[in-house]
């Protein structure tokens, strides 16, 4: 049937409402004019409106070669791409990878594959490399990050340093001389996991160093002199990057004994295409607030010393933390409180115990008189570690040492106050150790060896050997410069002409025999020498430096 009659036919029966007798009529003679059936009719205007595929039935699958093949080629020039990618995100293209499938092949666990050449082209495969998820963007995604929570409160805390917007302040508490310029005005912060409840100071540094890190940590852990409730405790855990401070011997030292459990991102790579750590937001929020609700006042108003500006902070962090949970019908401190363990908080020690925490190792030898300089100060440690190889535990926060030698350790020691005066000098008491080497010393005077250790036979028993003699040959000299004869005859006689200083033709006929019987009888240079000297003794003989060696 023509499109243009079944157009017709469709604009005549859409005039009649659906129920309308005429339309059997209408359908009765399109069957009769055009010699069809009523179910061919009707199909054909079902269809009519019915809309038209604009894609091949094939689309999506490659026509030239087998699907399975294609799908083994882009999964070959995919593996190439991921093999050959660099730190810059670098790596061979398809067409360079196309290229080496059909002149070398690529070795596969199943074996080398090599493609036929013009097989293959490079906008085809990159098409069914997006098309099929193997192009090098997807194979590189990371995976998707996993949102996570702490079930109670101080179960975490997420550790962070961030640059303040500030910069510096006029006043620093301190100033390193080696330095340039003054410290950086950085702002540290700890944020509950559960709660989002935070804690944040500010500390001038001259880069994210361990001391200042330890001091942070022990303010936040520390009860607060505040009116209501703040962020206190020793946490289970602490979460922080893989920063100077996560990778500090002393800080791991300090968390350990605190029980602490110290979880670092994970680096690049060490989980898969994972990458390093990605923000979860719980910490970098307090961070993003601070700069932009409270330093962005700083232009009106600027903090002098680094208390001011710890005053000023602590204020507007105990607004934040009053502010409403992220899910919860309360304010993040009030969350804190309420999902606290049963146990309740970990107390934080005390300044002092904390300082005996955070020392610092190094292994030093110390003196005979049993005494360590550091810094122009002396510390006199324990008489029986003079002269042995220790190993010292300096703290960072205080000036006591404690000495480990072995399983045993010694301390604390403070600095000493110099030499004893001469008249006042009193013999210090013997040690342990000094008696016991006293008393091997006595020994060792006393005892003696029997001298048949050494012969092997007893005292009265004589010692007789007769003397074996050893069969020898002379040293054969090699000579090989030829330092000590001719090589041949020819040689030689060119070293009697250079001895003598003119040409050997010029010889008398009896001189002339004397020079051959003398070459065929030796080659030596000394034996040679001698015989020309004393038949030539009337000659002037060239010196042996200046005679070349032939």
């Amino acid at each position: 049937m023509p499109a243009e009659a079944l157009l017709d036919l469709r604009r005549r029966l859409d005039q009649l409402p659906p129920r309308h007798p005429e339309r059997k009529s209408i359908i009765e003679g399109a069957i009769q004019f055009y010699g069809l059936s009523r179910a061919s009719v009707y199909r054909a205007l079902q269809g009519q409106l019915r809309p038209q595929g604009v894609r091949r039935a094939d689309h999506g699958a490659p026509r030239k070669i087998p699907r399975g093949e294609m799908v083994r080629y882009c999964e070959i020039i995919a593996a190439l791409k991921i093999r050959t990618s660099n730190k810059k995100g670098r790596h061979v293209s398809t067409a360079r990878a196309i290229e080496l499938l059909e002149t070398t092949g690529v070795e596969t666990p199943q074996g080398l594959v090599q493609v036929p050449k013009s097989l293959l082209n490079k906008v085809t495969v990159n098409r069914y490399l997006r098309l099929w998820g193997y192009d090098h963007t997807r194979m590189t995604r990371a995976p998707a990050a996993v949102r996570f929570e702490a079930k109670s409160s101080n179960a975490l805390w997420q550790f962070d340093i961030s640059p303040s917007d500030l910069k510096e302040i006029e006043q620093p508490t301190w100033i390193d001389p080696h330095r340039k310029g003054t410290p950086t005005l950085m702002l540290f912060s700890v944020v509950d996991d559960r709660s989002g409840a935070s804690y944040q100071e500010y500390r001038c540094v001259y880069g994210e160093d361990v001391e200042s890190g330890l001091r942070f940590l022990f303010n936040a852990m520390a009860p607060k002199d505040r009116d209501g409730p703040a962020l206190q405790g020793i946490p289970e855990t602490l979460y922080l990057d893989n920063g100077p401070i996560a990778k500090s011997g002393i800080f791991a030292t300090v968390m350990e004994r605190l029980g602490v459990l110290v979880m670092p991102h994970m680096p690049a790579g060490s989980d898969g295409r994972r990458t390093t750590a990605r923000s979860k937001g719980k910490v970098e929020r307090p961070f993003r607030t601070v700069k932009e609700a409270h330093e962005t006042l700083y232009h009106f108003h600027k903090p002098t010393t680094e208390a001011e500006a710890n005053s000023w902070l602590a204020r507007f962090i105990d607004r934040y933390n009053a502010q409403p949970h992220r899910r919860e019908p309360h304010s993040r401190i009030e969350d804190w409180v309420k999902n606290l363990p049963d146990a309740g908080i970990r107390q934080m020690c005390s300044w002092e115990r904390f300082c005996t925490f955070a020392r610092e190792p190094e292994t030093r030898k110390v003196a005979g008189d049993a005494r360590i300089q550091v810094g122009g100060a002396f510390y006199e440690v324990d008489p029986d570690l003079a002269g042995e190889s220790v190993t010292l535990w300096w703290g960072l926060f205080d000036n006591e040492l404690f000495v480990e030698f072995g399983t045993k350790r010694f301390g604390p020691y403070k600095p000493s106050g110099g030499p004893i005066p001469l008249h006042r000098y009193r013999k210090p008491r013997k040690t342990a150790s000094q008696k016991r080497a006293d008393r091997i010393g006595t020994l060792a005077e006393n005892i003696s060896v029997p001298k048949a250790a050494l012969t092997g036979m007893e005292d009265d028993e004589l010692f007789h050997e007769n003397v074996v003699q050893l069969h020898s040959q002379p040293f054969v000299d090699p000579d090989p410069y030829g330092q000590l004869a001719y090589s041949n005859r020819l040689d030689a006689l060119k070293g009697i002409s250079e001895m003598l200083q003119k040409p050997l033709s010029r010889l008398s006929q009896d001189d002339l025999a004397f020079v051959n019987a003398l070459v065929e009888r030796t080659l030596d240079k000394a034996l040679i020498k001698n015989d020309i000297s004393a038949r030539f003794s009337f000659v002037r003989l060239r010196s042996s430096k200046e005679i070349p060696e032939c």
